[in-house]
């Protein structure tokens, strides 16, 4: 009897050489491997701009020559992996993807199998538009070759270029601040001042013997931390531009205070947390923001109340927009650094007990542009580019009553943009938790 190629080796064979052209129509390389593959057919190479990245990913083809999948539909449909190929693939030391061809239609789709840890995992669902092999999946396919492991990781964006701001706000102090002689401890110029009945203010930071302040401590409450027969008006750069680091230190302290008391009707502190969040409204709990956003009015919930049954019964969770805030010196430059939070409470004033989860779980859900609109919002509210509920812009200048002032966040011109689709839970898993300090910055 002569010698026969099967239909399924034909089909196969054409699958892999399909694969192979596709991969290359993306931009990336594919070398085939031999005959005696066990479970993959290939390994692609991912390219930026034609140039190799020795970034690779393995590829197993799977073909057929018509017919439709299980469960399939319009949307998508299920693929069940095979138990030998699952057991092999496990032990890759390279991302692995499964490629699905059809020859009657040319489709072809792909799914990453790197999450692959237990036996339900082995039914695959593919979305038809999600998951289609072609040029749209550059960028998550060369997410896939990124260390996941170390303190965090880059992942290379093959789309065009984009604008990004940088979540650091340029600071404008003023021209003079206070120093004024004192004989009390912090601890006891809070207790001090916790007595006092009206006017409490804390924008103020005691080094040792001394209180530095922006406002005339005379004409304010602040009066009774000081000898008052010892106060000095001097240049704000001489503590400001102060090259020892616990000088640093304790003027960013002092910003910090500044702030907090600038926004002191909308913005509430926690110590432990170390981070400011929105107060709810006066006389209720939800609150909204309107702003002027990157092109157009807009708004945000920035106080939302979420109830154990949805539209009624009591209060389960109430969400507050937050940042953390940091205080750095670039040169001669004061910058706050914004990283932009959540904050949970269980009635709008009391700090919820365990909002981990609540809070990573948001956290999984924020895009770039989610980030980026968050930074916007909160540079809007320093800057006092925000509008009253009869539509009116409030100016800058229109805040007069507080002391610091904000200049626009800086930003540069990326040549390669963020991919949506790789910014989120990967990318969670190697941040900071928020709040956590750096070498260099003050986080207070």
């Amino acid at each position: 009897m002569n010698k026969k190629v099967t239909t399924s080796q034909r089909i196969g064979e054409i699958g892999e050489k399909a694969a192979n052209l596709q991969f290359l129509r993306i931009g990336f390389q594919f070398d085939g491997r031999s005959r005696l593959e066990a479970g993959i057919d290939g390994i692609a190479e991912v390219m930026d701009d034609d140039q190799p990245t020795a970034k690779m990913i393995a590829v197993q083809v799977k073909a057929t020559e018509r017919g439709s999948y299980v469960g399939e539909t319009n949307a998508g449909f299920t693929y069940r992996v095979r138990a030998s190929d699952f057991d092999y693939w496990r032990g890759s030391n390279l991302p692995v993807i499964l490629v699905l061809y059809r020859q009657l239609d040319d489709t072809f789709f792909w799914k990453s199998l790197e999450n692959l840890v237990g036996e339900a995992e082995r039914t695959l669902q593919f979305d038809k538009e999600r998951d289609v092999l072609d040029g749209r999946a550059k960028d998550r396919l060369a997410a896939l070759t990124v260390a996941k492991q170390g303190h965090g990781y880059y992942v290379p964006p093959l789309g065009g270029g984009e604008d990004a701001i940088i979540n650091m706000v340029p600071l404008q102090l003023p021209e003079e601040i206070f120093v004024a002689q004192t004989q009390l401890s912090t601890q006891k110029a809070l207790a001090r001042m916790n007595k006092v009945r009206d006017g409490q203010r804390y924008d103020w930071m005691v080094d040792e013997t001394s209180l530095w302040t922006f406002c005339d401590p005379l004409s304010t409450p602040v009066r009774d931390l000081v000898e008052r027969d010892q106060v000095e008006r001097i240049e704000t750069d001489f503590l400001a531009q102060h090259d020892a680091v616990d000088q640093q230190y304790k003027f960013a302290g002092l910003l910090r205070h500044t702030l907090g008391h600038d926004f002191r009707d909308l913005l509430g502190w926690d110590r432990k947390k170390k981070q400011f969040y929105f107060l709810p409204t006066p006389g209720g709990v939800a609150r909204k923001f309107r702003y002027l956003g990157a092109k157009q009015k807009t708004q945000a919930d920035v106080v939302s109340v979420y109830q154990k049954s949805k539209g009624e019964g009591p209060i389960d969770y109430v969400r507050h927009h937050s940042f953390h805030p940091r205080f750095e010196r670039l040169a001669d430059q004061w910058y706050l650094i914004i990283n932009p939070s959540y904050y949970f409470t269980s009635d709008g004033e009391r700090a919820l007990n365990y909002p981990d989860a609540l809070l990573s779980g948001k956290k999984r859900l924020d895009t770039n542009s989610t980030v980026r609109g968050q930074v916007i919002m909160w540079h809007r509210l320093l800057s006092g580019m925000e509008f009253e509920d009869a539509g009116e812009l409030l100016a800058p200048d229109a805040k007069t009553d507080r002391i610091i002032k904000f200049g626009d966040p800086p930003s540069i011109e990326l040549p390669k943009s963020v991919p949506e689709d790789v910014w989120g839970a990967k990318a969670q898993k190697s941040r900071k938790p928020s709040g956590s300090n750096e070498q260099g910055s003050f986080d207070l």
